[in-house]
């Protein structure tokens, strides 16, 4: 039987090589391009929910945190430069990290 959580709860979970703590209706930036409409994150660390605490070890099994898309894009182009002293070598090139926007629906402990 799957449990929602209220509002004043929270979870951590990981996604994307970083760790985040959500609680529903949040807005995240996740550095990555999401195809779907709709984002499962399984890897959820810790849940909070009123004076109960559950820690995973290290993920939580069975529990997760639903998230939908609300907007991909690139961020800022920083410039990479490379330089060699007295070499005459010099390279230089652009970046722009994609990222998607995520609203947290709901957060499902098992």
């Amino acid at each position: 039987m799957d449990k929602t959580i209220n509002s004043n709860s929270y979870a951590i979970v990981e996604t994307a090589g970083k760790q985040y703590i959500v609680s529903v209706d949040d807005k995240i930036r996740i550095n990555k391009h999401i195809s779907s409409e709709e984002y499962v994150i399984d890897k959820v660390l810790l849940i909070k929910k009123d004076d109960n605490v559950v820690i995973g070890t290290p993920y939580i099994e069975n529990a997760k945190v639903i998230a939908s898309v609300e907007r991909k894009g690139k961020g800022k182009k920083i410039i990479v430069f490379k330089y060699r002293a007295k070499k005459g070598y010099r390279r230089k090139y652009g970046h722009r990290q994609p990222y998607t926007d995520l609203l947290i629906k709901e957060i499902i402990l098992p």
